[in-house]
């Protein structure tokens, strides 16, 4: 496995797989056993595979946000070559946002509902940086998961708006043992919040908007920001709380159902 930190770099190194299939795992590291599924649907389904390891502060609000996101890059490194991973894009920031960059793309209804109206600007981060993986990559196939449900849309309204050649992957959510998604964040739960966030993932099965917020209305110490059933494909209930100082993002597709 190669490690390169340059956009040029990048390109050099892809040179030589292109006469096969290029798998993208987009992450922003911290990897857990949600990321090691994407990596592993990859390495099943392409001849190469690029992991890009890059926390990117354009989808951040608040720097306090982004200072306090875990990051450790050697264990990072160490995980995708152990699932055989080809090239790991690890660029810095001034690398992906030079001096004087001003190029943005906005995915504007999508961008602006559920997890936008509490972060602005976060989907605009996203859909920026995605395309440009996508442009320095070049890959056949992008695999994400289906925890971030709404980025999912949005980047598959991206593909399609923009004519993008690369096909979404997207794979289910995985869970620990006790049902809360794997999330980068949950490291920062002490052991009483985590007990209080299982309530959160228990009300989302329910399936019903009513019934979870009643259930979370309920729970103890979770501030909710909104549960809703949104029009993705499928409709999927989703919602955000906030335990402690961590917020916390979840989902339960309808598969097809209308609440």
């Amino acid at each position: 496995m190669k490690t390169v930190r340059t956009i040029a770099d990048a390109r050099d190194a892809l040179d030589p797989l292109r006469s096969g299939s290029i798998g993208l795992v987009p992450t922003m590291g911290a990897l857990h056993e949600g990321h090691l599924s994407l990596l592993r649907a990859a390495r099943a389904e392409c001849d190469a595979v690029v992991m890009s390891l890059f926390v990117n502060p354009a989808q951040f609000a608040e720097n306090m946000d982004l200072a306090d996101y875990p990051r450790d890059e050697s264990r990072d490194v160490e995980l995708a070559c152990a699932e055989g991973v080809d090239l790991v894009f690890a660029p810095s920031v001034e690398g992906m946002y030079p001096p004087g960059f001003q190029t943005w793309v906005d995915v504007t209804e999508l961008g602006s509902m559920l997890e936008g109206r509490f972060r602005p600007g976060h989907f605009r981060g996203v859909a920026t940086i995605v395309l440009k993986l996508f442009t320095v990559v070049r890959p056949d196939l992008a695999y994400f998961g289906q925890k971030d449900a709404q980025q999912v849309e949005v980047i598959r309204q991206l593909i399609r708006d923009l004519a993008l050649e690369v096909e979404l992957r997207v794979l289910p959510v995985v869970r620990d043992a006790d049902g809360l998604a794997l999330s980068s964040r949950n490291v920062l739960l002490s052991a009483e919040e985590r007990k209080r966030a299982l309530a959160f993932p228990r009300a989302l099965a329910t399936r019903d908007r009513d019934e979870a917020l009643a259930q979370l209305a309920a729970a103890n110490g979770l501030g909710i920001d909104y549960v809703e059933v949104a029009d993705f494909d499928p409709p999927t209930l989703a919602g955000a709380v906030r335990v402690g100082s961590t917020r916390l993002i979840d989902n339960v597709p309808l598969e097809g159902d209308r609440k």
